[in-house]
């Protein structure tokens, strides 16, 4: 067994002889198999030195990628292929066995429930609501941020606080704030002379509350990215058109919109994503009440796995809403890749 001080060794003497070939005396590819033998202390990984170069990096890549590769496929898609099986069966938690095939069933009766198409119109109006909203304060704050200014640092450190506290916290922060007897949200509003709002138990409040709540903590990162985006551009754009005379408004719209378009798109794919996938602010402030009036798809699936304990069905959803996120993605892409196609 190799201590830490030989590894180095190994390691230097293995780089060296990938990018000199003269030097050492030993084949390629017992240097390149000493290396290994940490990883695999069960057998010994030889790369014949009549290789040349070029395969032999190949090889040694596909050895380093591999155990990450293995871990992916153990957690990832194990699980993607159990669940797509399990869609094709009635598979409950009271009876957890893959005798009743019910083929495309489970998928019909997700179409016929009207709770699904309900849970998956509240999810398209909460993920187009977010991500336009997000998208046009983040950008605005972006701009604002992409400029001389002072306590820059001070601003940044203030941005990154909301994203990066659990959605869990964050939750429990504003169902605190919005108590309709004890919340500081309604005192404020007294003293006003507003009469208290049932932020959280109103039909017609809960899912645009629930809205706001996530904007809060997610444009930091909409702004980041897109902060990050207009810091990268190339200055001599921007010159030709203050000498050419366009104006802030003809610069915004001509200049600086198509060369962050790359990023936009990047930006409202990520964001679209992650709105599909919220989970916990639904768990945690409404439980998708009132009603169903904030019953996300995803807590859908919940209730259909946990609550109605039909793991087939739930799995079945699960797919349908993978599809339809995957949809919007290939489109987000062909944009991107139209957008970059005309830039050059």
């Amino acid at each position: 067994m190799l201590g830490k001080r030989g590894v180095d060794r190994v390691f230097l003497c293995t780089y060296k002889h990938l990018n000199e070939p003269d030097v050492g005396t030993r084949g390629r590819g017992e240097w390149i198999g000493s290396f290994f033998v940490p990883l695999w202390p069960y057998s010994k990984v030889f790369i014949p030195e009549w290789m040349n170069l070029r395969r032999q990096q190949k090889i040694t890549g596909v050895l380093f990628i591999s155990p990450t590769a293995i871990v992916l496929v153990l957690i990832i898609l194990l699980p993607l292929l159990f669940s797509f099986v399990v869609s094709f069966y009635g598979y409950t938690f009271i009876h957890p066995r893959f005798d009743q095939f019910l083929g495309a069933q489970n998928y019909l009766r997700g179409f016929q429930d009207q709770y699904f198409w309900n849970s998956l119109e509240v999810t398209l109006i909460f993920v187009v609501a977010v991500v336009l909203v997000e998208f046009l304060v983040g950008f605005s704050i972006a701009l604002l941020l992409n400029r001389d200014i002072r306590f820059k640092g001070i601003f940044y450190t203030i941005l990154t606080i909301p994203m990066v506290m659990a959605p869990v916290a964050v939750g429990l922060i504003w169902k605190m704030l919005l108590h309709p007897d004890l919340g500081v949200a309604n005192y404020f509003l007294s003293l006003l002379g507003i009469s208290p709002v049932n932020w959280l138990g109103s039909t017609k409040m809960a899912l645009w509350t629930l809205l706001l709540i996530d904007v809060w903590q997610q444009m930091s990162f909409m702004i980041l990215i897109l902060l990050a985006g207009l810091t990268s551009l190339p200055k001599e754009p921007f010159e030709a058109a203050k000498i050419d005379g366009a104006n802030a408004r003809q610069t915004l719209f001509y200049i600086t919109l198509h060369l962050m378009k790359p990023v936009i798109v990047v930006a409202l794919l990520i964001r679209t994503i992650f709105a599909f996938r919220t989970y916990d602010l639904v768990y945690v402030l409404t439980k998708g009440g009132p009603g169903v009036s904030t019953d996300l798809i995803s807590y859908h699936i919940y209730k259909k796995t946990f609550m109605g304990l039909d793991l087939g069905q739930a799995s079945a959803l699960s797919y349908v809403l993978l599809i339809l996120i995957m949809a919007i993605v290939v489109v987000l892409f062909r944009q991107m890749a139209n957008r970059q196609e005309s830039l050059y």
